[in-house]
């Protein structure tokens, strides 16, 4: 019995922690350090990034003299070479050869050097890849979190809407069966309410279709039970843009991963140059060598012990190797002139880079400055649209307008609500861009 309790117990104290995992409500920072912890494209990244860790390691290690070990063992039926004697005979025999030997490069025009430095910049270049698709994330995870806010306005604002129509309805219905008004009021309230009515559906259709794109980002299997924090969130009118757009530029060139990315690659490619003109120098290596020999002769009284051949022809070896390139089909020269045109093609890259920087600056600084121009004016057309519609109201009830009067009124309150909350999420977004740029980190709290 204890036991069936137990499960009951656990069953359910499983069952309440999903459920209040499901019901967790998260706020921009978590979608962002969620999505960065979960993203495939990260951790592919990351890997790369270990790759080339391996990578510089590696040159390092070639560095060191190599060493190697290996041994031969052959039998041999009828005519061999006796070792022992060193003459042929018509007899089985069995040879073991034992060899351990390595090689260090004690110059090769620096190519091993340059290769360590040029790893070393490619690996660098790759933690700013890294940081760079963090940052696009984080910025992506930012506009999908911002579509979900302002999604859910406009679906407030649709349903406010059709809760006027409803309840106008109701007090047509009234005046109809007073007498007061002809019932074809009441049919094209009734429609625009039927429209009205599809018109939140789509809202709410959008409003789901911005859940499914962040858990997306966020690698969730499914957007039911997700919900995200509505933070407040205020522009003032009087607000301004602060800082310059070169302001700004000058200060993300010193931060911005793809721009260090790209100055990284370029002093690879540097590198690239110094390898290639190795290529035309002499190289002088060092070899060093140990090797001994056993042989057996089969029915043969006269052979030597294993110990004792070991010990006798033990042999040592080392050598000194001098290669001058000469003539090698022109590949060195090809080398670097194929060298030199990578930097040239890592310097336009770091010019596109830093081009495509300040356009990404200008555009976000012009499309915050217009979105604030139009939130001010959208706050205006709100204000007094509110007051006509207010007015217009009024005069319907009383039947001094029709209904197509009333609904127009209606529907153009709608528009100018629509317009005030895209262009607030749009400032807000762009702004958030530019601080971004300006190293700051995203948050939709002060």
């Amino acid at each position: 019995m204890k036991k069936v309790l137990f499960f009951i117990l656990f069953c359910f104290l499983i069952s309440t922690g999903t459920v209040l995992s499901q019901q967790k409500v998260w706020p921009l920072e978590d979608c962002i350090r969620y999505a960065i912890d979960n993203n495939i494209q990260i951790k592919q990244q990351v890997v790369q990034t270990e790759m080339q860790k391996n990578t510089l390691a590696l040159s390092k290690l070639k560095l060191l003299p190599s060493l190697n070990a290996q041994v031969t063992n052959d039998f041999s039926f009828g005519r061999a070479l006796d070792l022992l004697r060193y003459e042929y005979i018509d007899q089985n025999m069995l040879n073991d050869r034992f060899y351990v030997g390595g090689d260090l490069t004690l110059f090769q025009g620096l190519i091993n050097y340059n290769t360590i430095r040029k790893n070393k910049y490619e690996l660098l270049a790759g933690e700013q890849n890294l940081q760079y698709i963090k940052d696009n994330i984080s910025l992506n995870i930012a506009l999908a979190y911002l579509q979900i806010l302002l999604n859910k306005e406009l679906v407030n604002a649709n349903s406010s809407q059709l809760q006027i129509t409803r309840q106008q309805i109701e007090k047509t219905r009234k005046m109809v069966d007073a007498g007061s008004v002809a019932r074809g009021n009441l049919l094209q309230i009734e429609a625009q309410a039927a429209q009205e009515e599809v018109s939140l559906i789509n809202m709410k259709n959008q409003l789901d279709i911005s859940y499914l794109t962040l858990t997306q980002m966020l690698e969730l299997k499914s957007p039911e039970g997700f919900e995200i924090v509505i933070p407040v969130i205020s522009v003032d009118t009087a607000s301004v843009i602060t800082g310059k757009i070169d302001d700004i530029y000058n200060l993300a060139l010193s931060n911005r991963p793809e721009i260090k990315s790209a100055e990284l690659k370029l002093e690879s490619s540097k590198y690239d140059l110094k390898i290639a003109r190795g290529g035309r120098y002499p190289s002088l290596t060092s070899s060093h060598s140990f090797g001994t020999r056993y042989s057996y002769i089969f029915n043969d009284t006269s052979n030597v012990s294993f110990k004792e051949q070991i010990k006798n022809y033990r042999n040592y070896g080392i050598g000194i190797t001098l290669s001058v390139p000469i003539l090698n089909g022109w590949q060195v020269n090809k080398n670097i002139k194929n060298a030199k045109l990578g930097i040239l093609n890592s310097e336009y890259t770091l010019e596109a880079e830093r081009k495509g920087l300040y356009k990404n600056i200008q555009q976000a600084y012009a499309d915050a400055v217009a979105s604030l121009k139009k939130y001010n004016a959208s706050m205006k057309a709100v204000a007094s649209t509110q007051e006509s519609f207010r007015y217009t109201e009024q005069k319907f009830n009383v039947g001094m307008v029709t209904s197509v009067d009333y609904n127009a009124a209606k529907t153009q309150l709608l528009n100018a609500q629509s317009d005030m909350s895209q262009s607030k999420y749009t400032y807000i977004f762009k702004t958030k861009v530019l601080d971004f740029y300006k190293g700051l980190p995203l948050t939709l709290t002060k």
